[in-house]
Formats: structure tokens, C-alpha cells, sequence
């Protein structure tokens, strides 16, 4: 396969993805927080929340416009540029995206349409409900598509079926309960509510330093800061979660998170290249500060785990993997003509079948990531995040305190938090997607066999008119939110 088809694939889709991750976490956290405004409003019967929760709302709608365009291109770049993945697990990915479409996009748009255009139609609390269900189909809708994403990280409740060379589900209960699926959903959606709070904090000291609409702007950080601190110390606990799946189910991508060459029982967690701390990644990633961590070359050269499995060497995995393809071939060439024959190939095939990704690959290092690609990403989000948790208690501080309007450099630190809260984001995703290459599925189907057959310059042409489309979206959705903030929610003259 043409390595310069393979790479502006995977361009393309990061783009795509990273685009559309963009609105993804804003419609998390601010439909929660809107519903949160509107749920005080309706407490209250005061209309000064319900001015409060229509100018959020407005701009909720902006960012969930754009989002559903983004996410649709998504999902056609699977069917476009990554066939041979849409044919080989297709009836196992499919059926998440499937429920997806259905069942959660359906529920959001309904319900969106009622708390958008429904204020004067429907009763308050029917108004209210509606509020709420669109942000519980927002975060069904985000559940679904992480359960097919986790899959690929930690495929289960599947079999590959011989005949038609294809893998197959056979408990859709085991893909949607998948351990990493879970930890996964609630990073995400949490965060989502991290991004929500900085955002409507930003945008919030943003008419505290034009001393416009102060009263909104001290009421919109103090439920900025609730949605925030709640997001922000569960993303926390549920990172501890994906540490430890990922030390149990990827330890590669731990491993080149920590760019961890050689490791062993108390491993050291490396704040930055020459400041460790002894143990702790042991603790992070076991629970156990004497547990074992194995690094890039324990997982090249093969090592024995804390329960004493041995763990084949890549080379090892490679030749065994090519055992069980040539395997499958033989069974597929002798099951018409010599059923006995194919029997053995089948048993064959079977025994080494676990390893049959690795068979495609070239050489051992194909299995190591772009390590300062991901280690950077992990210590710019853990940072960032750290930031953004300490700027939301200072916030929450000075609220309390009835000190927000005094202090304007904590204003722009709020109002330059936006972008980084976006960065920290798109930082995770790095470490979570380029942390397991060259696996499109760990451990199954590297991306050299999951790519369409296209010629490099289609993927390459079409890269460029979508990363143009794509800019010309985020200035007009960019520009659109600034001249809604710039107009303000008009309750105080």
C-alpha cells in the first residue's frame, strides 16, 4: 500500500475529527449549563434568568448547527477513504453510529426545536423539560459514538468469521458495556462541561472588563463555575480511569505517553524530561506503587506481566500473525475441495488468530507511535487542565467573595482560557487516537490494511477543499457568536 495514501488518509480523518471536536465539547457543557440557567429561572419565575438562559441558548444554537455538518462529513469518510475498515468490522461499528442516528440525533433535534422556538408555545416546566432532554440526547448521542470509538481501542464481543473474512458481533451487550467505553464517555462529556464553564466564564469577564451587563455576567460565572468545578474534579477521576485501561489494554500508548523505553515495577512518572517521580506512574497506572509497567522496548522485545503471562516478543507476534493469515488462505483455497484438510487450516488459523494484525506489518517499530507527538500532548493536556481547574476555583472564590468586577487580570485570563480549554481538548484526542497507531482496531487491523484503494493525490486534493470548507465554517461560525456577545442579552441599559 502507497505509504503517502496511507498518511494523507489519516491527515484527512484527524482534520475532520479534530474540526468537529471543536463543537462537540461546547454543546456538552453549555446545553447543561442553559439547562441548569433555565431550571433557577423556572424556580424563580425571574425574568432576569429566563434573558440570562435565551442569550446561552442562542449561542448553544449557533455552535450545534455547525457541529451536525462536521459530524456527518465524519461519518462519510469512513465509507470513502477508509473501505476496507467499513467492510471488515462494519456490522459491529455500524450499529452504535446506527442508534446514534436514530435514536439520540432524533431526540436532541426534536427537543432542541421546542426550547429554541418554543418559548411562548409550551408551559414552562414542559419548556424546562425539553431543556434537559436535549442535553441528555446531546450526551446519549456522545455515548454512542464513544462506545464504536472504544471499540476500536478495545475491541470485544466480537468473532471473526472465516467464511466471510469479516469480524462479526456476537454480544452487543459486551461492546456497549466495554470497560473502556465507559471511562471513556464520562471523560468526555465531563470535559465537555469543563469547556462549557470556561467558555461562558470567558465570554462572561468579557462584559466585566466593558462593565456591560454585570449582573448577568456575576450570574452567568457563578453557574459556569458549579457546572465547572463538578466537570472538572470528574474528568480528573475518570482520566485516572482511561490511565488504567489503557496501561491494561494499550500499554504501547502509555508507554509513549510517558516515553517510557525500559520498564518495571515502580515505574517513575516524568513531569518533564529530567524531573520524575519515583513510583508514581506505577500508581497512576496499577493502583500499586509496586506495579509493573512495561516500556516501549519491554513491549518490542516481549516481557512477563504482573501475572506472570508471558508476552510474545513483536517479532514473534509478526511471524504468528503471518502464520494465521496464510492459515486462513488455505482454509478459504480447501474447504470445497478437501473439507478435512480445511479443518486443520481452520484449527491452525484459530490458534494464531489473536495475532493476525500483526501479520501485515513490515517491522517491529511499526508499533511505536509518534512518541514526542504524544508525550507533549499528554503533559499539554494534564497542564492545561490543571490550569483550567485552578482558574475555576479562583473564579468560584471571588464569587462567593462578591469580588468578580474588581479584578481585571482575572478577567483576561478568562477571556485567554477560551482558547486553551479547546487546546487541551484536542490534546487528549491526540494521545487517545495517535497514541494506538498504527491500529485502526488494537491489535487487529493496522491502517495499512483498513485504507480505500484511492491514489494518494484524490485523498491529497480533497484534504485541501476540505480543510478551506472547514475554515470558511469556523470564520462564519466565529464571526456569527462575536456579533451575537457583541449585541449581549440587552437586560441591563
Amino acid at each position: 500500500m502507497d505509504a503517502s495514501l496511507i498518511d494523507w488518509s489519516r491527515l484527512q480523518f484527524a482534520m475532520t475529527a479534530a474540526y468537529h471536536w471543536i463543537f462537540v465539547p461546547l454543546t456538552l457543557g453549555l446545553s447543561i449549563i442553559v439547562a441548569v440557567m433555565e431550571t433557577i429561572y423556572v424556580r424563580k419565575k425571574d425574568e432576569f434568568w429566563k434573558k440570562v438562559t435565551q442569550f446561552w441558548m442562542k449561542l448553544f444554537a449557533i455552535n450545534f448547527a455547525v457541529g451536525i455538518a462536521t459530524g456527518i462529513i465524519l461519518e462519510f469518510e469512513f465509507g470513502t477513504n477508509w473501505s476496507n475498515y467499513s467492510w471488515f468490522v462494519g456490522d459491529i461499528f455500524g450499529a452504535p453510529l446506527a442508534i446514534e442516528g436514530i435514536f439520540a440525533f432524533f431526540m436532541e433535534s426534536t427537543f432542541f426545536a421546542v426550547m429554541f422556538f418554543g418559548w411562548e408555545k409550551v408551559s414552562r416546566r414542559f419548556h424546562l423539560a425539553s431543556t434537559w432532554l436535549t442535553a441528555l440526547g446531546a450526551a446519549i448521542s456522545a455515548f454512542w459514538i464513544l462506545v464504536a470509538n472504544s471499540w476500536m481501542q478495545h475491541p470485544v464481543g466480537t468473532v471473526f468469521n472465516p467464511d466471510t473474512v469479516r469480524s462479526e458481533m456476537v454480544s452487543f451487550w459486551a461492546v456497549v458495556s466495554n470497560p473502556v467505553a465507559l471511562s471513556k464517555f464520562f471523560h468526555a462529556v465531563f470535559s465537555g462541561w469543563m469547556t462549557g464553564a470556561i467558555f461562558v466564564a470567558g465570554v462572561a469577564c468579557w462584559f466585566l472588563l466593558k462593565k456591560r451587563e454585570t449582573r448577568f455576567a456575576q450570574a452567568s460565572i457563578m453557574v459556569a463555575c458549579l457546572v465547572g468545578l463538578a466537570g472538572g474534579a470528574a474528568t480528573m477521576l475518570t482520566g485516572d480511569s482511561s490511565g488504567v485501561k489503557a496501561a491494561k489494554y494499550q500499554p504501547m500508548k502509555l508507554a509513549a505517553a510517558e516515553g517510557l523505553a525500559d520498564g518495571g515495577p515502580k515505574a517513575s512518572f516524568s513531569i518533564v524530561p529530567g524531573i520524575e517521580v519515583p513510583g508514581m506512574l506505577s500508581i497512576l497506572a496499577t493502583h500499586n506503587i509496586n506495579g509493573y509497567v512495561p516500556g516501549i522496548n519491554d513491549i518490542l522485545n516481549g516481557y512477563s506481566d504482573e501475572e506472570g503471562n508471558i508476552i510474545p516478543s513483536v517479532e514473534t507476534k509478526m511471524a504468528l500473525g503471518r502464520s494465521a493469515i496464510e492459515s486462513l488462505r488455505l482454509y478459504r483455497e480447501t474447504k470445497e475441495t478437501d473439507p478435512a484438510q480445511a479443518i486443520v487450516h481452520l484449527r491452525q488459523f484459530r490458534a494464531n488468530e489473536k495475532y493476525m494484525g500483526y501479520g501485515y506489518l513490515k517491522s517491529p517499530d511499526d508499533i511505536v507511535p509518534n512518541v514526542p507527538l504524544v508525550f507533549w500532548s499528554f503533559r499539554v493536556m494534564v497542564g492545561l487542565g490543571s490550569f483550567l481547574m485552578l482558574l475555576m476555583v479562583v473564579l468560584a472564590w471571588m464569587a462567593w467573595k462578591k469580588k468578580l468586577d474588581r479584578h481585571s487580570w482575572l478577567h483576561y485570563t478568562a477571556l485567554a482560557s477560551i482558547p486553551l480549554v479547546y487546546i487541551c481538548g484536542q490534546a487528549g484526542w491526540i494521545v487517545a487516537e495517535a497514541g494506538r497507531q498504527p491500529w485502526t482496531i488494537q491489535d487487529l487491523l493496522p491502517v495499512n490494511v483498513a485504507v480505500s484503494s484511492l491514489s494518494a493525490g484524490s485523498v491529497k486534493t480533497t484534504f485541501f477543499i476540505f480543510a478551506a470548507v472547514f475554515a470558511l465554517f469556523l470564520a462564519i461560525e466565529v464571526s456569527i457568536l462575536l456579533k451575537a456577545i457583541a449585541k449581549g442579552p440587552e437586560i441591563e441599559k
